[in-house]
């Protein structure tokens, strides 16, 4: 730390360096822009940082060392150089089949960890023969209809030897039954299986609008996961709260943090409210959060996301184990930022966003494929995209010291800057009553509709420059080879669904439904009645439906 003599001289040094050497150059030739700001113009850059903009910053306090509160640097000891990140390349498109070819396939490239996407079916909580699904079979994802589409897609994946990521919110209850129900028939411990279930239902109302229950009743399955959670499968990430989709429908950096911290503290109350102790399930709550484009303002936020958990964690609720205060979180490249035109420059993209999630200090990390902004990617793109974690990993030197832009004046002052916009804008939600309030008052989605028309409105008018869009246009892109969802991977998927309400024992099919419909309208656990439907081969529409019979369909504006 400088004493305040020295941060004088510097301060008068600046303004010296400044009169004597910038305003000249001013005067004779300008800057490119009258304002510089971050990527998302929440933070205005100055045109240098000194000690003077991070007086007062107090590192035991502010930083500490890595694996200390509170966890600006990192929420272990020694980093990536005791373990790297898992790099977890999202995968699953069409039929179960092609999706555990495509495991097999990334699991050789040396992918570390598995990430499930379902098809639009399957996350609004139909089976792949309703009418609602028309179209839609595989398309954004796997297919998944019953039990025997997740034993297809683990189909010679052990259990114990990775950890799968599922991105599925409203029916997440059944696709970790599902998960369960296949480790079991593996013969793996309950407590050994290892993932995430992203599970974040205020994020689908403010984003997403994948949901099927109104608030009150996911709030109460959410919470059942947890408690189920904490005792039958400890090492499971039990929701993955989750600013991706926030960031990707149109936020700020700091908006991303300030919400995706909000819905994290309106799911810890709740949980309490129900009668857990906040140290029974908090360890398990994991983060999803951005990569977006401008490096120093996306380390900026994922350092000063650690800071702010802590310290909101320990401020509101006291707990007693330092794992419920330590924010863990998994990054994925900016899928927004992707652009149809000349592709190429996609691979550029994502390289410089993973490695601002490196430098951030990701705990784990899944890079886009350059043609997602046409498709689904192709084995190569795949391929590309996890090649490039692996050379930020053993080529690059960002994974061999913890939280390397620590102390720069930039950083540390754009770290204080986001951490202190988030907090004014949680501010404004408990005003409003919370998050579940400030969604329901449709409040946070007039926010984000804001900021993304504005950012709409700079690109349009060249204020923004996107690579290839808007700027350094050429006339024509080479064509390029595409995976497509046929009408036969869809009907083979029908076929299949069909097969297995042929072949399974209705009668205890409809016992386990009806036990499902008993414990849904008591305040017993759904988890244990859902596991018996899902071995009992019931599907994830007539699961869902069971719920969407007594709990309801959520309606924007409350109406049922």
């Amino acid at each position: 730390m400088f004493d305040p003599d020295e941060l004088e001289e510097i301060r008068a040094s600046k303004e010296a360096w400044h009169e004597a050497e910038v305003e000249p150059v001013l005067d004779r030739f300008g800057e490119r822009k009258e304002t510089f700001t971050t990527d998302t113009g929440g933070q205005e850059v100055d045109r240098l940082y000194t000690p003077a903009d991070v007086d007062g910053l107090d590192y035991e306090e502010d930083l500490g060392n890595p694996g200390e509160p509170p966890y600006t640097r990192g929420v272990y000891s020694t980093g990536y150089r005791g373990r790297l990140w898992t790099m977890r390349q999202y995968a699953g498109f069409s039929t179960p089949e092609d999706t555990n070819e495509r495991y097999h396939y990334l699991l050789d490239q040396g992918q570390t960890g598995l990430s499930m996407a379902f098809d639009l079916p399957t996350q609004m909580g139909y089976d792949s023969d309703a009418d609602m699904a028309a179209g839609e079979v595989g398309k954004a994802g796997v297919a998944i209809d019953s039990l025997d589409d997740m034993e297809t897609v683990f189909d010679g994946i052990p259990l114990d030897e990775v950890s799968t990521s599922m991105t599925i919110n409203a029916p997440a209850s059944v696709l970790l039954a599902m998960y369960i129900a296949v480790g079991d028939q593996q013969g793996v411990d309950r407590s050994e299986l290892r993932g995430t279930i992203q599970n974040d239902l205020l994020k689908e109302y403010i984003a997403r609008n994948t949901y099927i229950y109104p608030p009150e009743p996911s709030m109460r399955i959410i919470t059942d996961i947890f408690e189920f959670c904490a005792e039958e499968t400890p090492k499971f990430n039990t929701i993955s709260i989750s600013g991706y989709h926030i960031r990707e429908a149109g936020s700020t950096a700091a908006q991303e943090l300030a919400f995706t911290l909000g819905d994290g503290i309106e799911y810890v109350e709740t949980a309490i409210e129900a009668g857990l102790d906040v140290d029974e399930f908090a360890p398990q709550l994991s983060f999803f959060f951005n990569g977006h484009n401008n490096i120093f303002e996306e380390v900026a936020k994922f350092r000063a996301a650690r800071r702010m958990w802590h310290d909101l964690i320990e401020e509101r609720f006291d707990p007693d184990d330092p794992k419920s205060k330590q924010l863990k979180f998994h990054t994925q490249t900016a899928g927004s930022m992707l652009t149809a035109q000349q592709i190429e420059n996609n691979v550029v993209r994502v390289a410089y966003q993973a490695l601002a999630a490196v430098l951030g200090g990701t705990q784990s990390l899944h890079t886009n494929g350059k043609d997602e902004a046409l498709a689904l990617p192709t084995e190569e793109s795949v391929r590309t995209a996890l090649r490039t974690q692996q050379i930020l990993a053993h080529e690059s030197g960002a994974a061999d010291t913890i939280d390397p832009l620590a102390g720069s004046y930039y950083v540390e002052s754009l770290t204080d800057e986001v951490e202190e916009e988030a907090y004014e804008i949680l501010e404004e939600v408990e005003e409003r009553g919370g998050m579940l309030e400030a969604v329901e008052q449709q409040w946070v989605q007039r926010q984000i509709q804001d900021t993304s028309f504005d950012r709409q409105r700079e690109i349009e008018e060249k204020e923004r420059i996107i690579v290839g869009v808007n700027e350094f246009e050429v006339d024509e892109d080479p064509e390029m080879d595409v995976e497509e969802v046929t009408e036969e991977d869809q009907q083979r998927q029908i076929d299949n669904l069909e097969g297995v309400r042929a072949e399974r024992d209705d009668e205890a099919v409809d016992a386990s439904l009806e036990a499902l419909r008993d414990a849904a309208r008591s305040d017993r656990n759904l988890m244990p009645y859902i596991i018996d439907a899902v071995k009992a081969y019931a599907t994830v529409g007539e699961i869902c439906n069971v719920m969407r019979d007594e709990f309801g369909e959520y309606q924007p504006g409350g109406a049922m």
